[in-house]
């Protein structure tokens, strides 16, 4: 599979792959924190989305622009392994949208984002959505830059997720349960086991608890609390990095 993060290694090349693997995770953290700087520098808040591929997160996207606040800007890097799919879709509402395909990579990397953003005129964004390469595992472990982690969860995956892939919804600022407008035909989907699996994955104290919103692209059901969530972020992250030239 991906030779960049180590998942494809053969068995007994753990003593080979572990080095690596580390001096990569040093390299991309170190770039991971400069990306950070450059959107800080301009104001942009950078939000990582992921997901297993098919949850919805390019649709999340296209219901989000309509649903803003009039007058947030929004620009979009897409992460696939093949295709500029997404990305056309994206640039059909008028938002500006870069493609990343990242051929056998399993995920996105800082160094990739760092690129993506010369596509971009950071002083005309508000908020960077950065849609990850589907998956729940390779995603977690690298920085990419970005301020936020939001993690999609549709109903028709199944709802012990969070507790088998424990990595990438602990370290979630907001999970989304989409395409809810489906429980009424996928009864054996229960949104409360869901939340039961991400107290047990995360804790219930301050740290550890997070609200799990329910949302439909489809039907917009929910979409009020996501953008909610959205401007709320927006409003404390420009508290902390006011927005101003860069230097």
């Amino acid at each position: 599979m991906c030779e960049t993060c180590g998942c494809g290694a053969k068995s007994g090349e753990g003593h080979r792959t572990v080095p690596v693997l580390e001096t990569l995770l040093a390299e991309n953290d170190r770039i991971a924190a400069h990306v950070r700087e450059h959107l800080n520098a301009h104001g942009v808040l950078a939000i990582n989305l992921m997901s297993s591929p098919g949850s919805g997160k390019t649709s999340l996207l296209e219901a989000t622009f309509g649903a803003l606040p009039p007058g947030l800007r929004v620009a979009v890097i897409e992460g696939d392994l093949e295709t500029e799919n997404d990305a056309a879709r994206i640039r059909r509402h008028g938002v500006p949208a870069v493609q990343i395909t990242t051929g056998v990579a399993c995920h996105l990397d800082a160094a990739m984002v760092h690129d993506a953003l010369h596509g971009f005129s950071l002083d005309e964004i508000d908020i960077l959505f950065i849609e990850n390469v589907g998956n729940l595992v390779c995603p977690a472990d690298f920085d990419i830059g970005a301020h936020l982690a939001v993690v999609l969860l549709s109903v028709t995956e199944g709802d012990d997720k969070p507790e088998k892939y424990p990595v990438i919804f602990h370290n979630a600022d907001q999970v989304l349960l989409t395409k809810i407008d489906l429980l009424r035909v996928l009864e054996e989907f229960d949104p409360s086991r869901v939340r039961s699996s991400l107290e047990r994955v995360r804790g219930t104290g301050d740290h550890g608890a997070i609200t799990l919103t329910e949302v439909s692209a489809k039907t917009g059901a929910g979409l009020s609390e996501w953008i909610s969530w959205l401007t709320i972020q927006l409003a404390a992250y420009r508290t902390l990095h006011p927005q101003h030239p860069e230097r």
